[in-house]
């Protein structure tokens, strides 16, 4: 397996490294208090000459988040909507599906803790799979990993566009549901219903 390690789990600004250290993808996304928020990922760019010791990166591509209608991602020029490029799928909307630049079928499955990336095909053989960082409470510490098999090297920029989206949904839906929670709690306590 291919392996990479964030630098934060802040899937909208982080540092994308290999395994020998080495920054490969980028993301920052401006802080807004209104309006669209944009995520620009961006790819390391082969250096031209030994002279050049310092990381230079071209821009992959962008998402803008939106809530109520389609985000969008945009790359070389081109926009489209996520609900056309990667589509919800199942009951809870927690399968997205692409079709990769080989052709292949391929869906990302949103867990209530990981996502994971598999061929949607038979047999659904799984390509990808995210690890969150680990305190190291229980077990040792870890911070949060990529793992791609070497089958689908050959398209990973479309896995780290797809992973970074894939991935803040999962942290939005977990973000909303604890939410729920700590304010159903509160309304019980309100209203006396505890125990």
């Amino acid at each position: 397996m291919i392996l990479f390690t964030l630098s934060t789990e802040h899937i909208r600004n982080t540092v994308i490294t290999n395994e020998q250290g080495q920054a490969i993808y980028k993301t920052s996304t401006p802080s807004r208090l209104v309006g669209t928020r944009t995520t620009t990922i961006q790819k390391i760019k082969p250096n031209d000459s030994q002279d050049h010791m310092h990381d230079q990166f071209d821009v992959l591509g962008e998402i803008e988040w939106h809530t109520f209608v389609s985000s969008k991602f945009r790359s070389h020029g081109t926009e489209v909507k996520t609900d056309v490029f990667i589509p919800k799928r199942g009951l809870w909307g927690r399968k997205r599906v692409f079709t990769g630049p080989d052709g292949r079928p391929y869906r990302w499955d949103l867990t209530s803790k990981v996502v994971v990336l598999s061929r949607d095909d038979k047999p659904r053989t799984e390509v990808a799979r995210f690890h969150r960082a680990t305190l190291g409470i229980i077990g040792r510490k870890r911070k949060a990993t990529l793992e791609v098999s070497p089958e689908v090297a050959h398209m990973m920029d479309t896995i780290i566009v797809t992973f970074i989206y894939v991935e803040q949904l999962r942290k939005d839906k977990e973000e909303a549901s604890r939410r729920a929670a700590a304010s159903n709690a509160n309304a019980r306590y309100q209203m006396g219903l505890t125990n």
